[in-house]
């Protein structure tokens, strides 16, 4: 009998149980974020105008293109999952490096308009250039704005840097059969990001805008 000792009986049994640590990890980010959009029920119900005139200032185009160019990269990082499954590691490599690079579009792209935003004052302080009797419920909305930004992109260079370990450690695997586990783990982690975004650009750039 072998002394050694393996927590999982077989290598079904390891990539299910990584497929279920990846679910009940989004599961634990989804309350993070849930916490998140109660916020937004509550007080852009309970100072609308401020809300609304919080929303009318952030850009609608930065904001369209952002999310254009986030499903593109989840829709690109689709291509790598497949490739996986059929053993191409160029493909893999590919589609994850195009993926990641369209992630870091998206980064420079919020970076320039958090720069502008900032320009203009509309960080929350006393400085803050949305004057008037709405301005309560203006700072209301660019504090969770930027709290809920900041997080999203911490999980944007998760991402990356989940991706670019996959092309790395895909690279070195050439020659040999490639796992589609870890392609498929960090293919739920991304499209969990770009959901999150979905859900984001909404409440961010359209609701109360009129």
């Amino acid at each position: 009998m072998s002394d050694h000792i393996t927590p999982y009986d077989t290598a079904l049994h390891r990539d299910e149980s990584a497929v279920s640590g990846m679910w009940l990890f989004l599961a634990s980010e989804i309350l993070l974020f849930g916490g998140l959009f109660l916020i937004v029920l509550v007080y852009s119900h309970t100072h609308a105008a401020g809300w609304n005139a919080g929303v009318r200032h952030t850009s609608l185009m930065i904001g369209s293109i952002n999310t254009a160019v986030l499903l593109s990269s989840s829709a690109v990082f689709t291509l790598a999952v497949e490739a996986a499954r059929t053993g191409d590691h160029r493909r893999i490599i590919h589609a994850g490096l195009g993926a990641a690079g369209l992630g870091m579009v998206f980064l420079m792209l919020k970076s320039w308009e958090w720069h502008l935003e900032f320009e203009e004052h509309l960080f929350p302080g006393s400085s803050f250039s949305i004057s008037g009797p709405h301005d309560g419920g203006a700072q209301l909305f660019y504090s969770f704005y930027f709290i809920s930004t900041a997080l999203h992109g911490l999980h944007m260079l998760v991402g990356i840097g989940l991706i670019l370990w996959i092309c790395d450690r895909t690279r070195k695997q050439t020659g040999r059969e490639v796992s589609t586990i870890p392609v498929d783990i960090v293919g739920l982690y991304w499209s969990f990001v770009d959901l999150i975004w979905i859900v984001l650009f909404p409440v961010l750039y359209l609701i109360g805008r009129n």
